[in-house]
């Protein structure tokens, strides 16, 4: 008790506070030298994740709020009741549900018909469920417009695709964390335009004896408007990338469903092994920080006002890692030796965090989960885009989101239960062992982290 009474008051303390901004103030001084070294056009694709990873976090954290205004105690289907706490479920997994089926009907289309032009299309599809989203008077509104935002958000594989298009395979891992980097900054900033755009909301915006209030719709439509800039500016300074590496026409392509079915049907082939690394070890982390803020309350007695500093903590250093030390590191292993050594790093993170009796032994345990991650996935994504052919590569990197999406839904109910279940410090014990697991996945791929498979390896049709 007295060592987590000791925490609670080291994350109030102002050496710890000091600490935490000089690190804010350091990652803000590499971030402006190494964005000096980034090439243009994928400077103007980080802009444009940026900006939509910002509109989409203005929104998610009000969710529950709308739902509660929007739903009272709960409503009643078919004479079952249901509470508050399940419709936000079912609202917040409907975007999720129609992510997960779009992102490989994006990448396939991404594949034909270009990247930029379905970028376009899903920015659109944004704007229009912001809008929804900022005029809903009902839940099933509300539901609708996460439907939509989920249906035109499954572009992750499409941004992912563009990169690989983009640069050369020995820079990819390094592009997709920089990509990565600028995302997570998105998520820092967007909750904070979020609670913004609530009190922005309050606040006449004429002169005169006229009046206008864009209350509660002010989040709504503050997002929808940074879509649509973000639609002239991609439309305006996006150059298209599929034309850089199209091959011929009369090759023979999968369907999203033939694509989804082969990483079970071939398990054993490369693009298959590197989809499950990233889906197993994807599900794994982020299905124990699911229970993240329950632990630290149980064990160190963290609280709602103190659990900031963490994630400012692990997330200043997961964009360090992401901008200053991928790239060297990719230079000196390669990427497979790099994913390896990134899944070992998340595992003695995660496995650490139970173990941990002290502020010192927490915060080392959770350093070595952002750069285990910052390790990891973007070297995995690196080497799927080597061993797949380029003219399926946005259906292969949709197939990865769609994997990793599904185990982002089924993880943290297994790790909700065993926390319920098990103890608080089971979560993580499982986590460690499934993501060192993944490790033996890895092995053998050094030999494409070298150079691009031919196109015929790379695409064996359907049933081969």
């Amino acid at each position: 008790m007295i060592l987590q009474q000791n925490i609670t008051q080291a994350f109030q303390s102002p050496i710890v506070r000091g600490l935490l901004l000089l690190i804010a103030i350091g990652l803000l001084y590499v971030l402006w030298r190494e964005v000096r070294k980034i090439p243009a056009n994928l400077f103007t694709l980080m802009a444009t994740a940026f900006v939509d990873m910002l509109g989409l976090l203005m929104i998610i954290p009000l969710l529950p709020f709308y739902v509660k205004t929007l739903g009272g105690s709960g409503v009643k289907i078919m004479g079952i009741h249901f509470g508050i706490g399940i419709i936000s479920g079912f609202i917040i997994a409907a975007f999720t549900f129609a992510q997960l089926l779009s992102a490989p009907m994006w990448g396939r289309f991404s594949d034909r018909v270009g990247r930029r032009p379905i970028l376009l299309i899903a920015l659109g599809a944004s704007a229009v469920a912001y809008l929804i989203f900022g005029f809903a008077h009902s839940l099933i509104l509300l539901f609708l417009s996460r439907i939509v935002q989920g249906a035109g958000g499954g572009t992750v594989g499409v941004i992912q695709a563009y990169v690989a298009d983009s640069t050369a395979p020995q820079d990819r891992a390094r592009a997709l964390g920089w990509l990565s980097a600028t995302t997570n900054l998105g998520v820092t900033l967007g909750p904070v335009l979020g609670s913004f755009a609530i009190t922005l909301g309050k606040y006449d915006l004429l002169p005169g004896p006229s009046t206008l209030h864009m209350g509660h719709a002010a989040p709504g439509i503050i997002a929808a408007a940074l879509c649509l800039l973000n639609m002239a500016f991609v439309a305006r300074y996006l150059n298209e990338s599929r034309e850089l590496t199209e091959h011929a026409t009369g090759d023979v392509r999968r369907t999203s469903r033939e694509a989804t079915w082969h990483v079970v049907s071939h398990s054993s082939e490369p693009s298959s092994r590197l989809i499950w690394i990233y889906a197993i070890s994807m599900g794994a982390y982020q299905g124990s920080f699911s229970v993240l803020a329950l632990f630290l309350n149980a064990r160190f007695q963290v609280t709602e006002q103190t659990i900031g500093y963490f994630f400012m903590y692990v997330g200043s250093i997961s964009v360090f890692a992401r901008v200053l030390l991928l790239g060297r590191m990719v230079d000196w292993l390669g990427e497979a030796k790099l994913s390896r050594l990134g899944l070992v790093l998340l595992a003695a993170g995660v496995l650490g965090m139970p173990l941990s009796r002290n502020l010192a032994t927490l915060a080392v345990a959770s350093a070595l989960i952002p750069l285990g991650t910052a390790f990891t996935f973007p070297c995995v994504t690196a080497l799927l885009s080597r061993v797949i052919a380029a003219r399926e590569r946005g259906l292969y990197m949709g197939v990865q989101q769609t994997y990793g999406g599904v185990a982002r839904v089924v993880a943290p109910l297994f790790f909700g239960w065993a926390f319920d279940s098990l103890g608080v410090s089971s979560p993580y014990f499982f986590a460690s062992a499934i993501i060192l697991a993944t490790v033996l996945l890895g092995l053998g791929l050094d030999q494409y982290a070298k150079q691009e498979l031919p196109a015929p390896q790379q695409a064996p049709v359907p049933g081969d």
